[in-house]
């Protein structure tokens, strides 16, 4: 197989991840990263089995299940009395079924563990205080350049750098971004300021008119993680770094079930945070002959299937297999692109459907919603059974 020098534009868990299976697989690699220190903002984050075969791949199943939380199950309920409409197993059943564990776990301890993992290769593979401003394409080569007047030059170029991608916007303009009408709180709670056993340890989707609010726990059950998503005109960043005043938070939920009246009471009052959410159209060509997206910066989504991070760390294991089936570049990007577009523009789709699902009107519709179809089987049936490492790439 033959080897590259691969940049990546990007530090974040799809970068990271992207590097460790490159350089496992013997490829030079260097990761730029705008910031100037290495770490990761926000709060939750879910890896299910599609991801998980990828992480233990890597050494890293064992950490990521002690430090996160194995949900019993996946719950919706209604906003405001609780009652539960469906309910589908995961940790053991989604472990028996699909070969690797469901967990729960902070997105900074992932993060934590992703570059440990790439430093482990390569003690020097993160660049820091390198904001990219674009890159320049040739026939031998590519080269990155930065916003201090330097540059890296490199075999491949992997746009790792988020929704807000320059890699992305140089290749094809500015992405066109739709206000959904969305904007997501996030707090994270300890649970020792809660009653014991207010939730059980379970993904809980509480479903309302204009809104829902998912809750689950964090490092063992030390934490419990709240993100209520509600219809708002009001336009705020996008960013999951905006902070915006508890009153605000608490008078969104009025209303809504006491347990969720429980976690934002016991909040920390400067730690509300608020991100507007927008859509951005699937896109079915991100590559060039040596320049390629991963992650956010080829297929942003929203975050009502809890997959964004996995078709990140799925992007890095299939991009990896594509680079050995063929020792061209160019030919190497397509395989990788043509075997991710159709799923990952389906699972940004139904994750678009999801905000609908979840905010259904009335009571009447969620039961009619829910009656007719299983959310478990069509998960697993499609999302959860893929496997990165196995696939068969055509």
């Amino acid at each position: 197989m033959k080897q590259y020098r691969i940049l990546i534009a990007g530090a974040g868990l799809g970068g990271l991840t992207a590097a460790s299976c490159l350089m496992k697989s013997g490829h030079k690699v260097e990761i730029h990263e705008q910031a100037a220190t290495l770490g990761e903002v926000g709060a939750g984050i879910q890896v299910s089995a599609n991801a998980m075969h990828v992480l233990r791949d890597l050494g890293l199943e064992e950490p990521i299940r002690a430090s996160g939380v194995a949900p019993g199950a996946y719950v919706f309920r209604l906003h405001d009395t609780g009652e539960v409409i469906q309910r589908f197993s995961l940790s053991e059943e989604h472990e028996r079924m699909h070969g690797a564990p469901y967990t729960q776990l902070h997105r900074a301890d992932l993060h934590h563990l992703l570059a440990a993992r790439a430093r482990q290769a390569d003690p020097n593979v993160v660049h820091l205080n390198h904001r990219t401003t674009g890159f320049t394409e040739s026939a031998d080569g590519v080269e990155l350049h930065f916003a201090d007047g330097t540059s890296a030059k490199g075999d491949i170029l992997i746009g790792a750098d988020g929704v807000k991608s320059v890699i992305r916007a140089q290749m094809f303009g500015a992405a066109p971004a739709t206000y959904t009408g969305d904007a997501a709180w996030r707090l994270v709670v300890p649970a020792e300021r809660l009653p014991k056993d207010l939730l059980e340890k379970v993904m809980s989707v509480f479903m309302g008119p204009s809104g829902h609010v998912v809750c689950y726990y964090l490092r063992g059950g030390t934490l419990l993680n709240l993100v209520g998503c509600v219809e708002t005109e009001e336009v705020s960043e996008e960013s999951w770094t905006v902070k915006r005043p508890w009153n605000e938070f608490k008078a969104q939920f009025v209303g809504w079930h006491p347990a969720l009246q429980t976690i934002i009471d016991a909040a920390d009052k400067d730690q509300c945070y608020l991100w507007s959410l927008y859509n951005r159209p699937p896109i079915r060509d991100w590559s060039t002959k040596r320049v390629t997206l991963l992650g956010d910066s080829a297929h942003p989504t929203l975050p009502y299937l809890a997959q964004g991070a996995a078709m990140a760390i799925e992007d890095g294991a299939v991009l990896t297999r594509a680079l050995g089936m063929t020792d061209s570049v160019a030919e190497a990007l397509q395989i990788y692109q043509r075997n991710r577009v159709e799923r990952t523009a389906k699972i940004v789709l139904q994750s678009s459907a999801n905000r609908e699902l979840f905010h259904l009107p009335s009571q009447a519709e969620i039961r009619a919603r829910f009656s007719k179809k299983s959310e478990g089987e069509d998960r697993n049936r499609w999302l959860y059974s893929y496997n990165p490492l196995t696939v068969e790439l055509k």
